[in-house]
């Protein structure tokens, strides 16, 4: 009778399908002189500990898997203690490519989770809320993305000269978390590997396979650490967050 009472009144929690979160952690960060820069201090914080706990804040992710270099592995377990993850995380090998490396947590995500968001680790920015709407986009889509509109002119190049300009109008630069449905995420990466395609971005492996992409508005603010100058500029917006906080 109490549960009846409970779905008659709405006062029963909502359920939502299981979503993993798989982080992809195991680049070579060649573009920082080689030093991981998911480990490097972002105002006293690993790189990787702000992506982790927006993760774990976000009220649509379940469980996270985190794909890492193997001599990472201990460091991330250690990480996710320090920092308090409070969901469950498993930390698994990453493989050459972004492809095999997101399959091989992709593979060991919950056996018939429904949806699995994959966020770039180096993106420590992205907020809870903005992986919430993406999430909850794919729900309804089964593939979705954060897109923001490109503010530079962009060229296409060869030999050292423009050949042609595109319109700007129509260009998006898509972020993380992508999140697909599980299955579908799945063979697609599977088929990329398979295929030996390289792919930027996990969007890409479902593309080929003809399936589309749906977008919503991301943020500026959602940047990829890549470079020192990104965790300069992302050392500023944390300070003005903090400063902007009521």
């Amino acid at each position: 009778m109490k549960q009846f009472l409970r779905k008659l009144f709405g006062s029963e929690k909502p359920s939502h399908p299981f979503c993993s979160a798989v982080v992809a952690a195991a680049g070579s960060s060649s573009r920082m002189g080689g030093v991981n820069k998911l480990l490097l201090p972002l105002e006293g914080v690993p790189v990787l500990a702000w992506t982790l706990r927006a993760l774990d804040e976000a009220h649509l992710v379940d469980e996270i898997v985190v794909a890492a270099r193997e001599e990472d592995l201990l460091a991330i377990g250690d990480l996710c203690r320090t920092y308090g993850i409070a969901k469950p995380v498993k930390i698994v090998c990453g493989g050459e490519t972004r492809a095999v490396s997101v399959l091989a947590a992709a593979m060991e995500c919950r056996e018939g989770g429904a949806f699995i968001a994959v966020h770039d680790g180096a993106r420590p920015l992205v907020e809870p809320a903005l992986i919430d709407s993406v999430i909850q986009l794919a729900f309804r889509t089964n593939a979705a993305a954060p897109a923001v509109a490109v503010k530079d002119t962009i060229k296409v190049a060869a030999e050292g000269k423009v050949v042609s300009t595109l319109d700007r109008e129509t260009l998006r630069a898509i972020q993380t978390p992508q999140v697909f449905d599980a299955a579908l995420l799945r063979a697609a990466l599977q088929a990329a590997v398979d295929g030996g395609i390289p792919i930027t971005d996990d969007c890409s492996a479902v593309e080929r396979i003809g399936k589309e992409i749906y977008l919503t508005d991301g943020s500026y603010e959602n940047i990829k650490i890549t470079t020192p100058e990104d965790l300069a500029l992302a050392a500023a917006i944390l300070q003005r967050r903090e400063e902007e906080r009521p």
